[in-house]
């Protein structure tokens, strides 16, 4: 049996430190931001573990400000009807910038580099003589003329395969689902690659810009390093998960590896010859979690305030230009006649449709239908009541 709920004051919790600009977007006495809430329209988060908590029967919606949803129970959210949003691109010029950074400051040992620099702490006038001693352990190469592989064409890996061509790079890319924005945005000069095993041949560089799945964890092992390069230097900015760690400790061993530049660092990953470990910045810039706080918030009030989804990785997305009439949205069971029942509910109250759409994704849809005629606030529990009834009704909102 599906839950019905009438707008009034909605209430925002927050489970981690959310920019106050993005929160600045709720306006004051029609949203109260209140982290103590036991029973919250809506929670923006940003790597806060849901996955053990209880969902009050309030709950709408979930903003993860961020790209990465592995924190948030996607299954439970679904199965009671509350949306889950990301923030797709919001970060991607920061994770890009760090990507790009870090080919050239591991190419050329600068890491390493530094750190050795550091130990020279006290030797005083010999500091000169013992630098242009030591720089011989620190020769790199220079990526200009090198091939880069970019797996996964989003919003990062579109933005790193561009730069890196500005860089005098040649760039090989997979991505089977390249979305049609992204193909506009590609820069011409960037070479497609029919499989992974064509770009693991011909890079000299790979970055990898892809989700962890089933299909994609441990992506990165034994079997793939046998089709790569020698000396290959694999970069992951994505999720620690897709690199199997015992093939790729064995890869750096032998040198089929030359280095591994990782932003999830763990025990194993520190015990790696050539690892080159950092500590998750990957999105850590004042302006991408700005970004990511603003684009969360902004997705939550729309969906609360009109019910328009966008970005979101449970429900399907849909809009439908608000004018203020009175909306019914409805998210069901993708199964037959469910609109036709909707509708017909509707239709007993002499009501007239106004404008409708409906989405589905998978087992499940979501429907708005807008109401041309005014409403009786005396007849909307049993109006509500009858939708509700209907068999494979999940939640049903009156907007």
């Amino acid at each position: 049996m599906g839950t019905i709920t009438l707008d009034k004051l909605k209430t925002i919790k927050t489970l981690n430190n959310i920019a106050e600009i993005g929160l600045n977007v709720f306006n004051k006495g029609q949203f109260s931001i209140d982290n103590d809430s036991e029973n919250p329209d809506a929670i923006v988060v940003r790597s806060f573990n849901m996955h053990e908590m209880e969902f009050g029967d309030h709950l709408k919606a979930i903003a993860r400000a961020g790209a990465g949803v592995n924190n948030i129970p996607i299954d439970k959210c679904t199965e009671n009807g509350i949306v889950v949003f990301n923030t797709p691109g919001a970060n991607a010029n920061a994770v890009k910038e760090l990507v790009l950074t870090s080919l050239i400051a591991s190419s050329r040992n600068l890491f390493d580099g530094v750190a050795w620099a550091k130990t020279l702490d006290g030797e005083g006038e010999q500091i000169s003589k013992l630098v242009e001693a030591g720089k011989k352990n620190f020769v790199g190469k220079e990526i200009r003329g090198k091939t880069l592989g970019v797996i996964g064409l989003g919003a990062i890996g579109a933005l790193v395969a561009n730069d890196a061509l500005n860089l005098d790079m040649e760039v090989i890319a997979f991505d089977p689902f390249i979305s049609v924005d992204t193909a506009w945005n590609l820069s011409r000069n960037v070479q497609r690659a029919m499989s992974l095993e064509q770009l693991f041949a011909t890079a000299d560089y790979i970055t990898v810009h892809v989700p962890l799945t089933d299909d994609t964890k441990g992506m990165f092992n034994e079997e793939a390093f046998s089709h790569m390069k020698q000396d290959v230097y694999v970069m992951n900015f994505s999720r620690g998960g897709l690199v199997n760690e015992k093939d790729m400790a064995a890869a750096l061993e032998s040198g089929k590896v030359g280095k591994y530049i990782t932003d999830f660092p763990n025990e194993d990953v520190l015990k790696m010859k050539n690892a080159v470990p950092i500590p998750h910045l990957g999105a850590s810039t004042n302006e991408s979690e700005e970004n990511c706080a603003i684009m969360a918030s902004r997705q939550v009030k729309e969906y609360l305030e009109t019910g328009n989804i966008k970005n979101s990785v449970n429900f399907p997305n849909a809009s439908l230009p608000y004018t203020g009439k009175r909306r019914v949205a409805a998210f069901h069971k993708n199964v037959p006649n469910m609109v036709g029942q909707i509708t017909s509910a509707i239709s007993n109250y002499h009501l007239n449709i106004a404008d409708m759409v409906n989405r589905s994704r998978g087992d499940y849809a979501y429907t708005m239908i807008d109401i041309d005629n005014e409403v009786d606030n005396a007849t909307i529990p049993d109006f509500e009541e009858k939708i509700k009834q209907i068999e494979g009704i999940v939640t049903v909102r009156m907007i």
